[in-house]
Order: structure tokens, then C-alpha cells, then sequence
């Protein structure tokens, strides 16, 4: 898994949700079957966890659910991720939040950018880890470590979570819904998991 390290809030948001999204019981189930601790169904557990068994705990629990629901995750991991936007907003440092009220102020038009950017110091555990990219009338989010990737091996992009957070940060700043597709995934073998963000007419 090599040094990856990632939030234990994130994680603990990230458990709460899914298992908000799945019901406790099946939940608990999915964890058992994949051999994850069973205390990880309470949320509080993932505060326990350093930086770096936070990432480990994040790939692992998104593996479980990818095994668990074959083909279905996809759609349950999206909805997590867009139901962890809010949760990251509240949770976020004094400094988060008056950068969330900055963008918030800024003409709508301008907003895609830093709103993206916003996410990024969310979500990196160090700087530079998550950068953002203007490519002509699209954006680019480049998540350098992505725990979500972190020592799985897979045929198609994986960061499903990441898709929903990013679709729901730019709603929550632009009212306007967009396309965000994972072009390139380190769970592939790319040197990073990156973001292309089109539309929002």
C-alpha cells in the first residue's frame, strides 16, 4: 500500500454513510464476509485508525463493497460519495469554511474551479496530492494518491466515491448538474486517478 495516508474523519464519514446507504444489518454482513473488522460498523471506530490505516481501512472497505454487489456498487458508491459532500462541509476546519463561503460569493460561472479546488484540501492528506486542471472549457482533478486505489488491481476505473463527491461539490457550488468521468485510474496501473469534468449547462 506503500505510504498512502488519508483522514480517519473522511473514513468515518465514509463508513456512517455506507452503512446509512445499506441498512446496519447488511452492513455488518458485507463486512463479515469480507473479513473486515466487525467494529468498523460503528463509525467512531475509524477515529481509532493513524493516517496510514486510514487509507488502507478506505480501500478496503470500498473493495469489500465492489465484491459484495458486483456490478450494483458502481451506483451505491456514487450516492455515498455524493451524500459525504455534506458531511465534509461540516466537518471542515475554520479555514474549509470560509474558503466554502468564498466560493459560494463568487459569480456562479467562476465557481467550478475553486469549487473543485475546495474538495481537493478536503480530501489530501498532503499538499499536493489532489491538483485541478483548466483544459479549455473542461476541468481536470488529479488525485495523485488515491487511497481508493491503493493496492487494488482492476480492468476499469474504481473511484466511484470521488466521481460522486466531485458531481455533488459542483451542484452544492453551481446549482448546474455535470459530467464527471474517471479517465485514467491507478487500480489500472496509471501514475494517478484523474477527473474529466464537462457540461453543466
Amino acid at each position: 500500500m506503500g505510504d498512502i495516508k488519508f483522514s480517519s474523519r473522511i473514513v468515518r464519514r465514509f463508513a456512517e454513510t455506507a452503512a446509512r446507504e445499506l441498512g446496519a444489518d447488511q452492513f455488518g454482513v458485507m463486512l463479515s464476509l469480507s473479513k473486515l473488522p466487525a467494529e468498523w460498523a460503528k463509525p467512531d471506530a475509524a477515529l481509532k485508525l493513524d493516517a496510514l490505516e486510514s487509507a488502507k481501512a478506505y480501500a478496503s472497505l470500498q473493495a469489500a463493497m465492489r465484491s459484495y454487489f458486483g456490478r450494483g456498487a458502481r451506483g451505491i458508491l456514487l450516492r455515498v460519495g455524493q451524500r459525504m459532500w455534506n458531511h465534509l462541509l461540516e466537518d471542515a476546519t475554520f479555514g474549509g469554511r470560509a474558503q466554502a463561503g468564498v466560493v459560494k460569493r463568487l459569480p456562479r460561472n467562476t465557481r467550478r474551479k475553486p469549487t473543485l479546488d475546495l474538495l481537493a484540501k478536503f480530501l489530501a492528506a498532503s499538499s499536493g496530492d489532489i491538483t485541478v486542471h483548466t483544459l479549455d472549457l473542461d476541468l481536470l482533478l488529479v488525485d495523485h494518491a488515491s487511497p481508493t486505489a491503493s493496492g487494488q488491481n482492476e480492468s476499469a476505473p474504481i473511484c466511484y466515491v470521488t466521481q460522486g463527491l466531485i458531481r455533488e461539490s459542483l451542484f452544492w457550488a453551481t446549482g448546474a448538474a455535470y459530467d464527471v468521468d474517471e479517465t485514467a485510474c491507478k487500480a489500472q496501473g496509471h501514475h494517478a486517478c484523474e477527473f474529466k469534468v464537462m457540461g453543466g449547462k
